[in-house]
């Protein structure tokens, strides 16, 4: 797991010093924890994206039979149930995270709606027969709402990397020949680039096509209505995609918890034991309590907030915000100078030091926006 991959990384390259090592694995922790509870918010906010989309298709299809101007209106909270009803199952799937194909799907998948989203906007910015929107971004009232719309779009593009969270989990998976490390540099490179490459066009284009009228989701805000059946399409792959995306956010929360409890309790029952059930026209099944009683609750609160919290942008700022410092700039800022050794009030460890420091004000700016925006929607 990354808490102890991590831990045995970190403990590794700290001194002999007692004092040195109990900080090293003080913070090895507390990066582990916050790992967790990212992945927990990100299963949130998958919640939130895919019920959006399934309610966008039923809306798509509406559209399409009784005009633009229909009022179809669909609620998220069924959708909601429905997909915390198939992860409770999913999660009682067995070696769910050693499943390679689940990664080829989303994979699919995700350049698919990332093709689609791109596509829909060059033909609208070349049906409009110009470029919308200006350098200053979307008009508001206020320059106070300026300032929170800025917040809030800087916590979206920090979810927008969400890799930092799983990215201790990749390397436990990495075989060698050839090194680990430069599977990993290749991987990170090529990755990284390919998914700025979509978020630009997405974002541009879809701000070039709609201008002060750019919905936050191009695929549920409906500036597209035609072709539906692309919408749809684009839609349904978002739902796949998150659906095994849950599950890969999950498993590592999964597994930590089964060997926690099983180490600090070896000899309890419900923690340990499984039960052999039949199940038609399926192999065996082997139940374990823990297992079923606290992956089914872990589902259930993370549907429950979901259905309390049920905004996208808003949401997704506020989890990429409380995210973004610690797990994708300090911690790794932190090993790097433990890695190659690097001393206090050097010129690279103050150049490092004032790049996290600007990027912790920058978080706190994304997320006190976020928070705002949280706030006012569910006050509205």
């Amino acid at each position: 797991m990354a808490v102890h991959h991590s831990l045995a990384l970190t403990d590794a390259s700290c001194s002999d010093d007692d004092r040195d090592m109990r900080t090293g694995k003080k913070q090895t922790w507390l990066c582990g924890l916050l790992q967790y509870l990212s992945m927990y918010g990100t299963g949130i906010a998958y919640t939130i994206t895919t019920s959006t989309s399934m309610r966008a298709i039923k809306k798509s299809d509406c559209y399409h039979k009784e005009g633009h101007e229909a009022p179809c209106a669909y609620g998220d909270n069924f959708y909601m149930l429905m997909f915390g009803l198939v992860q409770i199952v999913f999660s009682q799937i067995p070696d769910f995270h050693n499943m390679a194909w689940l990664s080829i799907l989303a994979a699919i998948m995700s350049f698919s709606y990332s093709f689609i989203g791109f596509a829909l906007g060059i033909a609208k910015v070349i049906g409009n027969g110009r470029i919308k929107g200006g350098i200053g971004g979307i008009h508001v009232a206020t320059p106070a709402q300026k300032v929170w719309r800025v917040s809030q779009a800087l916590g979206d593009i920090a979810f927008a990397y969400p890799y930092s969270i799983i990215l201790l989990e990749i390397e436990d998976t990495l075989k060698s020949p050839p090194p680990e490390n430069k599977t990993m540099k290749k991987a990170s490179m090529i990755s990284i680039f390919i998914t700025t490459f979509f978020y630009l066009c997405c974002g541009c284009f879809g701000y070039a096509a709609f201008g002060d009228d750019t919905p936050g989701n191009l695929l549920t805000g409906f500036g597209f209505y035609e072709p539906y059946w692309l919408i749809d399409f684009a839609n349904a792959c978002i739902v796949l995609h998150l659906i095994g995306g849950y599950q890969v956010y999950s498993q590592p929360v999964f597994s930590f918890v089964d060997r926690w409890f099983s180490a600090k309790f070896p000899n309890n029952g419900f923690v340990n034991n499984f039960y052999r059930i039949k199940l038609p026209l399926l192999p065996p099944y082997r139940l374990n309590l823990l297992r079923l009683c606290f992956r089914t609750l872990y589902v259930a609160t993370t549907t429950g907030l979901a259905m309390f919290f049920p905004y996208f942008n808003q949401v997704l700022g506020l989890l990429g915000a409380f995210n973004f410092w610690p797990l994708a700039i300090y911690f790794p800022v932190e090993m790097y100078f433990i890695q190659r050794k690097i001393e206090p009030w050097t010129k690279g460890w103050i150049v490092l030091q004032s790049f996290s420091a600007v990027c912790l004000l920058v978080s706190i700016f994304a997320l006190v926006g976020s928070v705002e925006g949280v706030l006012a929607e569910k006050l509205s």
